[in-house]
């Protein structure tokens, strides 16, 4: 009697290479992870000398990650982890900052900011749209960056490039730049903040209406202190929230104007929006009511969250690519800076009224 092996030993030889491949991507995610912890503790370490101390850990952690990209370029085999820093991480301390709301603001200011959201993302995305043709720039660059500034973005170029069918090359330029010009953005706040005649929650709400990405948010209003935090995090999702009705919005208008969108183009409802108004719900009656708190835990879980919302500026650093500046992005790029410009003067005077 012959015994056959052969499919038995292919099995097994498949199930090892599986195994170790397994392996080796945990190993290359750890590693990602690292990367940007390491690049984390050196920005919090820079945040304690002299002038850089008014940029604060988020902002040294960011700009380090901005500068090893610029002159060692993007640790590829790393990505992974990386991406897990800049879009869970970043979620992960959203939510947790949620802790530190008090939700009256949200009952209260709710509707308010749905409504200059909206104002906002319309005044965004026509006046970019409408200089990008005044400056004869790329228009699918241009109304990549003209969403992104409206609404929540990277995210939101992320979301909408598959209903626009964007080339691969188009939605990675404008996820770059708009990450750059953003990052710009919010340095330049934090360095503003000081002298600015704001409250620290009216400066957060600015900060929140005005800005690029939640991470720019995050950078620029956490120096002011936690309620600035909350407040600008709260206005910021305001935008997010918008982001589904808005590609809704122009999936319709695709299919009204002959365009189509990829058939596979999902929009992704921001969960972690939910969870963040779900942890406020906790911090505001759950905290210091039914579950007793020590204070000194709570100081804990707010460096934590600092410090997990760093390694979220690391992730983000490494996507700003200050090569493409030299390509076609230029001129889109010029038009969005003219809409930030005017939309931070404009948020700042409603503020201050």
């Amino acid at each position: 009697m012959t015994i056959h092996t052969e499919p038995t030993d292919d099995l097994a030889a498949s199930t090892r290479k599986t195994a170790k491949r397994g392996i080796e991507e945990s190993h290359t995610w750890l590693l990602g992870v690292g990367f940007t912890l390491c690049i984390a503790l050196l920005g919090w370490a820079a945040s304690a000398l002299p002038v850089l101390d008014r940029l604060g850990p988020l902002g040294c952690s960011i700009a380090l990650a901005v500068a090893y990209r610029h002159y060692r370029d993007y640790p590829e085999p790393l990505r992974k982890g990386i991406q897990f820093c800049s879009r869970t991480l970043l979620r992960l301390a959203i939510v947790l900052f949620g802790l530190r709301l008090d939700i009256q603001l949200v009952l209260h200011d709710g509707p308010g900011l749905l409504l200059q959201a909206a104002l906002v993302i319309a005044f965004a995305v026509l006046l970019t749209v409408s200089l990008g043709k005044r400056l004869k720039a790329d228009p699918a660059i241009t109304l990549l960056l003209a969403i992104g500034t409206g609404i929540c973005g990277a995210a939101a170029i992320a979301a909408v490039a598959p209903i626009l069918r964007t080339k691969d090359e188009d939605t990675a330029i404008g996820a770059g730049m708009i990450a750059l010009v953003g990052t710009v953005f919010a340095v330049g706040y934090t360095l503003l903040r000081p002298i600015l005649p704001l409250t620290g929650i009216d400066y957060g709400t600015w900060s929140g209406i005005s800005l690029h990405e939640i991470a720019h948010v995050a950078l620029a209003s956490a120096p002011a202190g936690g309620d600035a935090l909350a407040a600008g995090l709260l206005a910021k999702l305001s935008r997010v929230l918008l982001l589904v009705p808005f590609c809704l919005l122009l999936l319709l208008w695709k299919k009204r104007s002959g365009g189509a969108a990829q058939p596979d183009a999902k929009l992704e409802f921001p969960w972690f929006l939910v969870g963040f108004i779900a942890a406020s719900v906790i911090g505001s009656y759950g905290f210091g009511t039914y579950i007793d708190v020590p204070a000194s835990a709570m100081n804990g879980l707010a460096t934590a969250t600092s410090f997990l919302l760093s390694m979220a500026m690391v992730g983000l650093g490494l996507n700003v690519n200050m090569k493409q500046l030299r390509s076609k992005a230029l001129r889109p790029v010029v038009a969005m800076s003219i809409t930030s410009l005017l939309l931070s003067v404009l948020t700042y005077l409603t503020v201050l009224a």
